[in-house]
């Protein structure tokens, strides 16, 4: 059966960031590097221990044998909010709070590892490369980046538009958006299915649940946007003064890049570009579907397909990892 601890990391901004520690004390093998998966942009960590019709993300990786964490950074899930505040820019959450979990990670583990191997959903793997080629003292072992842009080589026509001005994007508060999406989703399901395609495919993902869906769900950063509306007029993303797209040359650890043929919101030249520019010596490029099985971007997480097309390749790539 597995187990769960919950913990709480002060990043010392204002902020507790939660951790979710599982495992399985009969299959766990303390050999291996601990996994700390990191979610996207207006989402927490819920959904990695959440599937509608199986096994979770977190469940898979722990009944095969993996000590798995996830993490909800500022102004996610259950993290604290202190006396930090709401304008906070993605540095801080790569540099600061990916570095305080990690951290976090190797103060708790029950594994022989001394780095952690991490797991970045969309925006999530932006931030894990930004932690990697911006801090040269980082911990990561092996990256796996599930449908992640550094560079935008191709941008969906409604992303472009929803992030034409960084101005007004960094203006806007937006608020009660779990709600809305979940009052929303069924309504777009039955009436303008194409509309929700670009994000998840209904014909392989189960909606029926859409308040469990939607507690992933959380209230856009207005301060965030306008750092994305900027990434996407630019093409590519400066941190630091640092243009992480070129830094990637410097990357070595093994890298796993999982993309979706049908993603509407990072598109698949753009979720590729990352495997093409690392230098690792270990490096794989996972494409899911085809055009007979239409998987979009959520689709890698909580499809019907997720578990033989996403989840078993990665935890075998994983398994072999074992030295860095």
């Amino acid at each position: 059966m597995i187990r769960t601890m919950h913990h709480l990391a002060d990043n010392g901004a204002g902020w507790q960031i939660c951790l979710y520690q599982s495992w399985d004390p009969e299959r766990v093998d303390r050999s291996r590097r601990p996994v700390l998966i990191v979610p996207g942009y207006g989402m927490n960590s819920y959904i990695f221990s959440y599937h509608p019709n199986g096994a979770s993300l977190e469940a898979h990786l722990a009944e095969h044998g993996f000590e798995v964490w996830r993490v909800d950074l500022r102004s996610q899930g259950a993290a604290i909010k202190g006396t930090g505040t709401l304008q906070f820019t993605l540095e801080d959450l790569a540099l600061v709070d990916l570095k305080v979990a990690i951290d976090a990670v190797l103060a708790h583990t029950i594994s022989e590892g001394d780095k952690v191997d991490l797991i970045g959903a969309s925006l999530g793997g932006t931030l894990m490369f930004t932690h990697v080629t911006l801090n040269e003292a980082h911990k990561a072992g092996a990256l796996v980046a599930i449908g992640s842009p550094v560079r935008w080589i191709d941008l969906h026509p409604l992303i472009r538009m929803l992030f034409l001005s960084p101005t007004l994007v960094g203006q806007l508060r937006i608020s009660g958006t779990r709600r809305m999406a979940e009052l929303a989703l069924p309504q777009i399901v039955r009436f303008v299915p194409w509309l929700l395609k670009i994000y998840l495919n209904p014909d392989i993902t189960d909606t029926s649940a859409a308040r469990q869906l939607m507690k992933t769900v959380e209230d856009p950063n207005r301060f965030i946007n306008k750092q994305i509306a900027e990434w996407v007029r630019r093409k590519d993303l400066v941190v630091s003064g640092v243009n992480i797209g070129e830094a990637l040359r410097r990357v070595e650890n093994p890298v796993l890049c999982v993309l979706a043929a049908s993603d509407g919101i990072v598109p698949r030249a753009t979720a590729e570009f990352a495997y093409h520019q690392v230098a690792s010596a270990s490096k794989k490029l996972l494409v899911v579907g085809d055009d007979t099985l239409h998987v979009a971007h959520a689709d890698l997480f909580i499809s019907n397909a997720a578990h033989e097309h996403v989840f078993s390749p990665m935890s075998a790539w994983l398994a072999e990892q074992r030295i860095l």
